[in-house]
């Protein structure tokens, strides 16, 4: 062994067994919010004084316990987790026992987790399509479980599950390729297998720290089967149809121009799409964003308006409003970055129509065998 060898030796030792740590407390972690789900379902169900607190029960559970880690947020997460995948009970079980933690086990088996898994096997729209219980709980760690549960079509989310299993995708990976739509353009794509092996190739590795109307409906562009199906693709395909993009937003928009143009100082800008409106006797100015929004999307829109307010704006018409079109809207956020600015910006989510679900579905199926 030379000194390079020893380095090498000495960082991938100290990165593997950092990566299986994690993993070993994200087991822990998994277990212990999928319990806690259990508890607030078995309460809500069968609790005898459930009726004293009824919606506000875990507003008044997080106050009570008041444990860093058990918010009133986690603690929603942890009932919608359990709610969600009732089919992890026998894994969680079992890490509990084999773990030896002092727990009364005999509590978790109780009516409402075998009637839970009833009801999910039954009115699950993947049927029998789900990983291994114990290569999920293994695999996919609960902050990657927390952005699966924004998920709400269970294909979508088998979808996902397998990529973080088969590319061992980070948080912020796993939050990147739902934001730019993988799930459509993979269906979009009539060589989905090439478009995987071009997003894996993409992926850079796992780090334990990793471990107005709305939404707007975009089934009209008719998209067309491509080769593969990339983001600028996918992007340059909705605003193409600008005639069903118009009967989309309603009465009274006409439109002004696409990639308008205009300058600030020395440098040029360029707004997606610009609409002026007859019955609101403003600019409409449209921003189209292929991921979830972000912070920086509002500061953007602001110097727009800004603009347009000074320099398009007519006497006797109204300032220009912005609408911000994105995957994924993000509530809290948006409210925090619009609230108290003069100007008005809506921001709204869009959603594209699948057009071949059962071909997804099949490659899923041939990477579960392969799991």
């Amino acid at each position: 062994m030379n000194f390079s060898e020893l380095r090498e030796n000495i960082k991938r030792t100290h990165n593997v067994l950092k990566i299986e740590a994690s993993k070993s407390v994200n087991n822990y972690l998994s277990a212990r919010n999928w319990i806690i789900g259990y508890y607030i379902i078995e309460y809500q169900q069968n609790g005898n004084d459930r009726a004293t607190y009824g919606e506000s029960l875990i507003t008044e559970l997080s106050k009570e316990i008041n444990i860093s880690g058990l918010s009133n947020t986690n603690l929603k997460l942890s009932r919608q987790f359990y709610l969600t995948y009732p089919q992890l009970a026998e894994v969680i079980i079992g890490f509990v026992r084999n773990n030896q933690i002092d727990l009364p086990i005999n509590i978790l088996i109780g009516k409402s987790t075998t009637d839970q898994l009833k009801i999910t096997k039954s009115q699950s729209a993947t049927d029998q399509l789900e990983i291994d219980p114990l290569i999920f709980i293994k695999n996919i760690s609960f902050t990657h479980i927390a952005e699966l549960l924004k998920l709400s079509d269970p294909l979508k989310r088998l979808f996902y599950e397998i990529q973080i299993i088969k590319n061992n995708l980070s948080v912020k990976e796993l939050k990147r390729q739902i934001e730019t739509l993988l799930f459509e353009r993979t269906g979009l794509s009539i060589d989905k297998e090439k478009l995987l092996k071009i997003t894996k190739e993409q992926i850079t590795g796992i780090e334990p720290e990793d471990i107005i109307r709305d939404p707007y409906f975009f089934e009209f562009l008719g998209l067309k089967h491509t080769e593969v199906y990339t983001e600028s693709k996918l992007e340059q395909a909705l605003l193409n149809h600008l005639q069903d993009f118009l009967l989309e937003l309603g009465k009274g928009f006409c439109f002004v121009g696409r990639q308008y143009k205009f300058r600030i100082d020395d440098e040029y800008y360029y707004s997606d799409l610009v609409f002026y409106h007859r019955f609101l006797k403003c600019h409409v100015i449209i921003e189209l964003k292929n991921r979830a929004f972000k912070h920086s999307d509002s500061s953007q829109m602001q110097l727009y308006l800004n603009y347009f307010k000074e320099n398009e704006m007519l006497e006797g018409e109204n300032p220009p409003i912005g609408i911000l079109l994105c995957t994924e809207k993000r509530e809290t956020l948006v409210r925090y970055t619009t609230t108290g600015i003069d100007n008005k910006i809506f921001v709204s989510k869009y959603k594209i129509n699948l057009p071949s679900e059962a071909e997804i579905k099949a490659l899923i199926e041939k990477d579960i065998k392969m799991l």
